[in-house]
């Protein structure tokens, strides 16, 4: 292997922040109610055959679920995104996703709880139409 060769490996392989990497794991052990329903939806392929990963890190942020192939966020919001400055980081936070590719969909905790076919039917129209 040449030194271009470890080069090109480098920009391929980026390194992940490992704070981003442990907040992003004790995420996913600590899941909410909503984040659990979803997540049996989207595994394994059982949406429309599109690959989920849960909690991935983009930057110094974290997705609730991502289909990466398509650059599809979803993001599920409880009771603690709805005072003015938990409204104004996460129109920050969606610019940047944005910045960097993403389509965000977001989705408040009891969406989940009263209509999970729904938010399906607008996960997979999004993902289709990306094709």
């Amino acid at each position: 292997m040449t030194k271009s060769d470890y080069l090109d490996l480098i920009v391929l392989w980026p390194i992940k922040n490992p704070k981003s990497l442990e907040r992003a794991r004790a995420l996913r052990k600590g899941d909410t109610e909503a984040e659990r329903r979803l997540w049996e939806v989207v595994r394994n392929r059982r949406l429309g055959g599109f690959k989920f990963v849960r909690q991935l890190s983009v930057g110094s942020h974290i997705a609730d679920f991502a289909c990466r192939d398509r650059k599809l966020i979803a993001e599920l919001d409880g009771a603690t995104h709805g005072t003015e400055a938990e409204v104004e980081y996460d129109k920050r936070r969606s610019i940047y996703l944005r910045e960097q590719g993403y389509h965000i969909l977001r989705f408040w905790n009891d969406d989940v709880y009263k209509g999970l076919p729904d938010i399906c039917d607008a996960i997979l129209m999004v993902l289709t139409e990306k094709k």
